[in-house]
């Protein structure tokens, strides 16, 4: 069986859905972000995370990890997969058999060179509100390595220099013998003099000194999508750390979103809420009220007699959905603002007013008083 379970390292069970999977894996992926978790283990959780969901959010990895424990399905017993059984003359010979087929189960045979697999590069990108409602183009700067062009990632000064390991005669794997109170046990891992490239280097190149892997500087072009929010992750596939093995797998790079607040909109979901002052005088007799959109400025019209904190809801005004067609709402909240200071003709117009508005007028002023009394 695998050594990790990957179901549990996202907290589904083994029959959830693809979203629920998806949606477990930006919990966790958030949760244990180096960039938001400061705790020392947060960077191997993180790794965990993006190794369980790389295999569960692919439906080939999912089944051959389901069914035989990894994703690389049943390499280790050879071209015929399971046969026989463990006990009689036509299964496995024993014990030690049996040890050995699990040493392989779900990974490399004993004669298969180890596959390398590059690290993720994980980095941010600060977006402004503009930005990621609408989309936009960035370059990403990263420092990440590649293989090495002077020795083609060998390590090695010259081709003659790259030699075969003679403890695992190439094959990057080797067989440890050990004794158990089972009996005799055999199990396959990786070969530690030449760390499973099959070859060991004699003299070292200059250029990576040895390590066939060079440090650079690079520039990504990402495009970010319209709908973006705050603290999601942008995957792109391959631009990661690269290997120095030719066959082997790139990591990817991984982009958190971090984006600026706007001075009047707040986002939640794909809605944009915004609270809207107007002069008191304007909701007692009506007229227009300016509103701050994505793309400039609108306006309402306010009745006469409109009530403070009454809504206003502008269709199609809000936030592209990342996934799909359509956008969000605007959700206006109108709130009366009262004059601060005004002089004394003004208050005695003012005084004018309310006696010419009759206590009537007043439904929920009337009936808070009508309790008070009770």
């Amino acid at each position: 069986m695998a050594n990790n379970d990957y179901y549990s390292t996202l907290g589904v069970n083994k029959n959830a859905s693809d979203d629920e999977i998806k949606s477990a894996y930006r919990q966790m992926a958030k949760k244990y972000h180096p960039d938001l978790n400061k705790t020392p283990e947060a960077a191997e959780k993180f790794k965990e995370i993006n190794e369980a969901y790389s295999v569960l959010s692919d439906k080939q990895k999912r089944a051959n990890y389901d069914q035989y424990g990894s994703a690389d399905g049943p390499q280790g017993f050879g071209g015929g997969g399971f046969s026989g059984g463990f006990g009689g003359a036509e299964g496995f010979g024993g014990f030690e058999d049996i040890f050995n087929i699990f040493s392989n189960f779900g990974g490399r045979g004993a004669t298969a060179q180890a596959r390398e697999e590059a690290e993720d590069i994980v980095t941010d990108v600060k977006l402004t509100f503009q930005e990621a409602a609408f989309g936009c183009k960035k370059e990403i700067p990263i420092t990440r390595k590649e293989r090495c062009q002077d020795c083609h990632g060998t390590g090695a000064k010259a081709d003659s220099d790259y030699v075969t390991c003679t403890e695992c005669n190439g094959t990057g794997r080797v067989t440890y013998t050990q004794q158990t109170l089972f009996g005799m046990t055999r199990t396959v891992g990786t070969c530690r003099n030449c760390g499973g490239k099959g070859k060991v280097v004699k003299n070292k190149c200059p250029n990576c000194r040895g390590t066939g892997l060079k440090t650079i500087n690079a520039k990504i072009s990402v495009d970010i999508p319209a709908g973006i929010d705050n603290e999601q992750i942008i995957r792109v596939s391959n631009e990661g750390n690269q290997t120095a093995s030719a066959n082997g797998v790139p990591g990817d790079l991984r982009i958190l979103i971090k984006v600026e607040n706007h001075p009047l909109l707040v986002r939640k979901g794909f809605d944009l809420y915004v609270d809207v002052y107007a002069p008191i005088t304007t909701l007692l007799i009506g007229g227009k009220v300016a509103v701050p959109t994505l793309k400039g400025v609108t306006n309402i019209d306010v009745a006469p007699l409109t009530q403070s904190n009454t809504r206003y809801t502008l269709k199609g005004k809000g936030i592209k959905y990342l996934k799909g067609l359509g956008y969000g709402d605007i959700i206006v909240t109108l709130k009366g603002e009262m004059p601060k200071d005004i002089d004394k003709n003004t208050m005695k117009l003012v005084k004018e007013l309310q006696s010419a508005i009759p206590d009537k007028a007043y439904p929920k002023t009337n009936n808070y008083k009508k309790k008070m009394e009770n």
